[in-house]
């Protein structure tokens, strides 16, 4: 298992052994089930941890502050990134992975299954298609910036933050103007991840 003790201090996270142990089961569970099933690229066992475990926990840089939140949702979840890490650190938290496509979907499920996750359910649903209102939305890989903001404006609560991922690259990614949105780019310290992660927090204007 490799050591997310600094990424946890940022975070200001202390997980309980227990919850280390089922990010554990999950690490591996990503490497003997997902990789093989194309979740996730071949070559991507060997940094599990950091790329994937770790840049996933980062997303909740965005309630550092604040009170972690009681529902999110997690847009195309794929494999369950962030949404699993996330649902297991924060049990507190109802998670919906929300995907689209049988094979994603079932896979999404057997994770759920095989980890025991009270708190995460799975949705089988086309992302753009929604309409409700949520407290909090992740996106990791899944939906271009210019697609997600749009959605958050709609499906974000007054109050929630959505958090969106970029892949992982050394200066700061561009970021435009939305109507109606007031955004926010983090990225993580040094030392945290063993590379930089940048993090869009967005939220609706006053």
């Amino acid at each position: 298992m490799e050591p997310l003790d600094p990424l946890y201090d940022w975070l200001g996270l202390e997980p309980t052994s227990d919850q280390i142990a089922l990010l554990g089961r999950y690490a591996a569970w990503l490497v003997d089930e997902a990789i093989p099933a194309g979740g996730l690229g071949p070559l991507e066992g060997e940094r599990v941890w950091a790329r994937h475990i770790g840049d996933s926990l980062a997303f909740a840089q965005a309630w550092i502050d604040d009170l972690s939140p009681n529902e999110l949702l997690d847009i195309g979840s794929g494999s369950g990134l962030p949404g699993i890490p996330l649902a297991i650190v924060f049990p507190e938290c109802q998670v919906t992975l929300l995907d689209r496509g049988g094979r994603r979907v079932r896979l999404l499920e057997r994770a759920v299954r095989v980890l025991g996750l009270e708190n995460a359910t799975v949705r089988d649903e086309d992302a753009l298609a929604l309409d409700e209102k949520w407290r909090a939305m992740t996106f990791r890989g899944s939906l271009r910036l210019d697609v997600a903001a749009p959605l958050v404006r709609r499906c974000l609560m007054p109050t929630g933050v959505a958090v969106f991922g970029f892949s992982t690259r050394p200066d700061p990614p561009p970021v435009p103007n939305f109507d109606g949105v007031t955004t926010e780019l983090r990225k993580t310290p040094p030392g945290v991840l063993g590379h930089t992660a940048w993090l869009l927090n967005m939220r609706l204007d006053d």
